[in-house]
């Protein structure tokens, strides 16, 4: 069987995919479409066929997606695959549309709702492209049941054809288990995008708020951040409340060296990073919403705090920074415990497997 993947990110898919693409290829042909922004050497060298495929994954705009929707056209009617998966919305949407109209079997990954559905102007044109899109599909695959059940009630899809799974899955053996750090200051960690969406304002307000009352702590933020925090950033820094990392390809030596990681998202489709922090026996402190509470036994492998909320947030972290070392470590074997019970690659790509029934 030739399978196509059609994603919108080559780094992204490498991070989170790979495994699954290995066990495809033991026994299909495999090509990915994708932007290539790193890792497309090491999908050749698993024996995947790559084609470099432009994508714009911001905004709408009527002239470049109507050409993406034209490149995936001439793609499918050239390589003229027996099955088609696709991931993120763009790839979804305009992939859907080409494998809908030319009888391609294909099934499609939804990794969170993201900005499109929490904007009222936008929420209803994707909707509605979602829906002509998602006409011939045979199975969307889900994250968390929120999102799913969004989907159903919106009429995109119906219920027998979401497929839930437990986000992409940790690779327990890249991710392993670490000795905790010394117990004094506490590292906090951020690890992810340093924009408003992902609680930053109500990260900053928290911080601030601990060091004025001599909390001994700091946090360390991995990730490229937006223009509009910069001047945040680099006043956190002069007060020697935050030490910024930049990207870093390897996030685990962040992870080994924190106390706690820290994500107070708005929204998630499952995070990676709540995963891997408590993979390598971190607890974690993050937002009470669908993607980030799948993650946490609140209390016993972290904290759940409320969504936007810079003083639920503070309590959260002034609450982890008063319990004792021993609870600190305890909370994070609890937490691999529960990464290895629910959320084990290897599982994750089993059930992958079984819902494209191959």
């Amino acid at each position: 069987m030739k399978i196509v993947i059609v994603t919108n990110h080559s780094y992204m898919l490498y991070q989170f995919r790979r495994e699954l693409i290995g066990e495809l290829l033991k026994n299909h042909e495999v090509v990915l479409s994708m932007p290539f922004v790193g890792r497309e050497e090491e999908f050749a060298a698993m024996g995947a066929r790559c084609i470099e495929t432009a994508v714009d994954r911001r905004g709408i705009n009527p002239k470049t997606d109507w050409k993406l929707f034209q490149t995936y056209r001439r793609m499918m009617k050239e390589e003229k695959p027996d099955l088609v998966i696709t991931y993120s919305i763009k790839p979804n949407i305009y992939a859907g549309f080409v494998c809908r109209q030319l009888g391609i079997p294909y099934y499609a990954n939804v990794q969170g709702l993201g900005t499109a559905f929490e904007k009222a102007y936008l929420a209803p044109i994707v909707t509605c492209m979602y829906k002509a899109a998602f006409a011939g599909v045979k199975g969307v695959f889900f994250e968390n049941t929120a999102n799913a059940d969004e989907f159903v009630k919106r009429g995109i899809i119906k219920r027998e054809k979401q497929i839930v799974l437990p986000g992409a899955g940790i690779n327990l053996s890249y991710y392993e288990m670490q000795d905790y750090p010394a117990e004094a200051p506490v590292h906090f960690l951020y690890l992810g995008r340093i924009m408003k969406e992902k609680g930053m304002d109500e990260l900053f307000s928290a911080v601030k708020r601990l060091h004025e009352e001599g909390a001994d702590f700091f946090l360390d933020c991995v990730g490229f951040f937006e223009d509009e925090y910069k001047e945040q950033v680099e006043e956190l820094e002069a007060q020697g409340i935050l030490r910024f990392h930049g990207f870093q390809e390897d996030p685990r030596p962040f992870y080994q060296a924190a106390h706690c990681v820290v994500l107070p998202s708005y929204h998630e489709g499952m995070s990676n990073v709540l995963l891997e922090a408590a993979a390598t026996g971190r607890a974690v402190i993050t937002s009470n919403i669908p993607g980030c509470k799948e993650a946490v036994a609140h209390g016993e492998t972290g904290v759940l705090c409320k969504v936007k909320d810079a003083d639920s947030l503070y309590r959260a972290m002034k609450r982890f920074l008063e319990v004792s070392a021993g609870k600190r470590q305890a909370m994070g074997k609890a937490g691999r415990a529960k990464i290895e019970a629910e959320f084990a690659k290897e599982k994750v790509v089993a059930m992958t497997l079984e819902g494209l029934g191959l």
